[in-house]
């Protein structure tokens, strides 16, 4: 017999970037130790981690050769699996766009959402709160992964997926 399911989780390219943050002012280096935990029961098993190629060119695109090198280095150090681009996962982010769940500006964040969908993953881990961990994309794209037959995707904060199952805020 099974045991329980290990999450699938799609980590978004913030969360590759966070890894290494450098910047000490204001909330900076409290996102960057949630991060490091996410990464943590990543390798404790606790989740099954997966990201894209969309992630891949975002990386590519880094300035900074040593960040650029540290960021990809995480990919195989904690054996998160690249999805391909696919036209499903284009034309379903093309409705996330057509729907407002994410401004056509930023087409690479609706693909992102949309990879992980396609693919039945559990949730996504992004520190992209202007476009994607935002209250506002999650009910629209919930609306649209329903009326399209994709299972539900939750997309999270760090800092969400990393309350254990007993912080419930119950206490005796």
């Amino acid at each position: 017999m099974g045991g329980i399911e290990v999450p699938r989780i799609y980590l978004e390219t913030t969360m590759f970037s966070f890894y290494y943050e450098d910047r000490t002012h204001g909330r900076y280096q409290e996102l960057k130790r949630q991060v490091h935990q996410v990464f943590d029961r990543i390798k404790a098993g606790d989740y099954e981690p997966y990201t894209s190629l969309y992630t891949m060119r975002e990386i590519d695109n880094e300035k900074v050769r040593e960040k650029r090198e540290q960021m990809a280095a995480l990919i195989s150090e904690y054996g998160v699996k690249v999805l391909d681009e696919t036209d499903e996962a284009d034309q379903l982010a093309a409705l996330y766009i057509q729907e407002k769940a994410i401004s056509p500006a930023w087409e690479t964040d609706a693909a992102h959402i949309a990879i992980a969908a396609i693919n039945g993953l559990d949730f996504i881990v992004s520190l992209n709160f202007t476009h994607i961990a935002r209250p506002w994309t999650v009910e629209r794209v919930r609306r649209v992964n329903a009326r399209e037959g994709y299972k539900g995707l939750g997309i999270y904060k760090p800092v969400e997926v990393l309350e254990s199952e007993d912080d419930t805020g119950i206490h005796d």
